[in-house]
């Protein structure tokens, strides 16, 4: 099978992945399949893949999801097991893009995923800390966060998409610590792209904030909101409900709601996968730290292809909001006052965006019922309730996921016994991952941990569990003491809304 030659998914069915094989090595088929995209909410148009690159969120506030997922056979796993990490990217991206020449779509990604800029050829090492427990190194990017593996990709997309309409393209963003970093060192210097983003003043550790507020590039806008970060992708979601104002001043998003950085993240899960078997007959778990529903999300995707994964566990910190989700089928936000600041910090989340990518799965895809729950319900009474549905059922049973929560104790409590037996330093959010993993840990299955960040970035942690300084790449010493260059706002759509035109203005000059 070649890129654009697909097997699909019937919606919202869940994969078998022994009875699937069979049927897929024996279909004859090979009519060329055509990749379109569709809102979560139901809007009647269908969009093509460089059309929601440059979109966001769909027109109705909805997620962008494609029409029908690929399904992977166990020759394309075969073959797929000996390619390099580009080539990889390059195979899975082509199911899922079809308005970018082959031989283009090729050169981005030999182009992104480089040892110059990730530091190893494999791109994305899996070390074993004990049996059957694996970390999957994503961290080892321009801004040490796994942010890096799917945002170096999109600025190349975007540059190659826009030089290729002559336009350009405002980023808005919203981050609570790394995805900032990594969508503005991966456009800093980008034909055809401004970023304006924003982040909850006060609320990112030291270097999170060194790393952003330090760059001076022109085409780059930080933005400290006095909130939280929920704050900050309320106001990115308001704005890209302003169809005229997002139109007027040419308004794209990098949140995980954009579907081109969720996609990029579903090869690291076939790249770890292959790393820890021998075979496409193995299973493996993943336990994935998360706020957003974004990282996990792309695993859903991956299973959803026919890879072998049997469990999918969401690790959250003491925002518990999709771990009380995935135990009790209850999805309720929290206010600003119960957003708790911890020692996670990119985790300190309470509306993950990408949920609703999940559940509209789990519905069997009716975009009326997703439309009712994210637009109506947790509109008018900040929740809702499926634990009487029948649906939710399926969420461990045909979708894999359960959860579990981590604390500031257990945190500290992981990264001393990890630092102490197996000589390794883990961030605090990876932390969170591994006390989790432990606990949902099957012997004799595999159990793989994604990284998140590199100790560097939550310093004042590290120090507090081992009293001791972790140790940081070259090129970031002295990072703290640079210049900075932010705007404080508060956390008002117009005002965001004001400054952005202005600032665009004052360069059309």
């Amino acid at each position: 099978m070649v890129a654009g030659q697909t097997l699909t998914a019937e919606a919202g069915r869940p994969i078998d992945h022994a009875a699937l094989r069979p049927r897929l090595n024996e279909r004859a088929d090979k009519e060329e399949h055509h990749m379109h995209y569709i809102s979560t909410r139901g809007h009647p148009q269908r969009r093509k893949f460089c059309e929601i690159l440059l979109e966001g969120l769909a027109p109705d506030g909805g997620l962008y999801v494609p029409e029908t997922y690929p399904l992977v056979d166990d020759a394309m796993l075969d073959r797929w097991r000996r390619l390099s990490y580009p080539d990889l990217a390059f195979e899975i991206l082509s199911l899922y893009i079809d308005d970018i020449p082959p031989a283009d779509l090729k050169t981005i990604c030999a182009k992104t995923y480089t040892p110059e800029v990730f530091g190893t050829t494999r791109i994305v090492p899996v070390r074993a800390l004990e049996t059957c427990l694996h970390v999957a190194e994503l961290s080892n990017g321009p801004t040490l966060a796994f942010k890096d593996m799917a945002m170096q990709l999109l600025g190349n997309l975007l540059e190659y998409e826009l030089a290729r309409r002559g336009e350009e393209l405002n980023i808005l963003g919203a981050t609570s610590g790394d995805t900032g970093s990594a969508a503005e060192y991966a456009m800093r210097g980008k034909k055809g792209v401004r970023v304006f983003m924003m982040s909850p003043h006060g609320r990112m550790s030291t270097f999170q904030q060194a790393q952003m507020f330090s760059l001076q590039d022109e085409n780059i806008h930080n933005i400290a909101i006095e909130g939280v970060f929920d704050d900050c992708q309320d106001i990115v979601k308001a704005v890209s409900g302003d169809v005229d104002f997002k139109r007027r001043h040419r308004i794209g998003a990098v949140n995980s709601i954009n579907w081109a950085r969720l996609v990029a993240q579903v090869v690291y899960y076939f790249s770890a996968y292959f790393q820890v078997t021998a075979g496409n007959t193995s299973e493996v778990d993943f336990t994935v730290p998360s706020g957003n529903f974004g990282n996990i999300c792309a695993g859903h995707v991956a299973r959803m292809m026919g890879l072998p994964i049997s469990r999918l566990v969401v690790a959250t910190n003491e925002n518990d909001v999709l771990d009380e989700f995935f135990r009790t089928g209850v999805y309720r936000l929290r206010g600003r006052a119960d957003t708790y600041e911890t020692s996670s910090p990119s985790m300190d989340i309470s509306k993950a965006s990408n949920l609703e990518r999940f559940v509209f799965e789990l519905l069997g895809r009716d975009a009326g019922r997703t439309k009712s729950m994210f637009d109506d319900q947790l509109r008018r009474r900040g929740s809702f309730d499926l634990s009487g549905d029948s649906a939710f059922a399926q969420v461990a049973a045909r979708f894999g996921f359960c959860s579990g929560k981590s604390t500031h104790a257990d945190r500290l409590e992981t990264i001393r016994d990890t630092w102490r037996r197996f000589n390794t330093l883990v961030d605090p959010h990876t932390a969170d991952g591994i006390t989790v993993a432990r606990r949902h840990s099957v012997p004799e299955m595999p159990m793989i941990v994604l990284e998140t960040a590199l100790p560097v970035k939550f310093a004042e942690t590290i120090r507090e569990a081992l009293g001791h300084e972790p140790s940081r790449p070259k090129r970031f010493d002295g990072i703290e003491d640079l210049p900075r260059r932010f705007k404080v706002l508060p956390a008002d759509t117009q005002t965001v809304k004001t400054h952005v035109a202005e600032i665009l203005q004052a360069a059309a000059r």
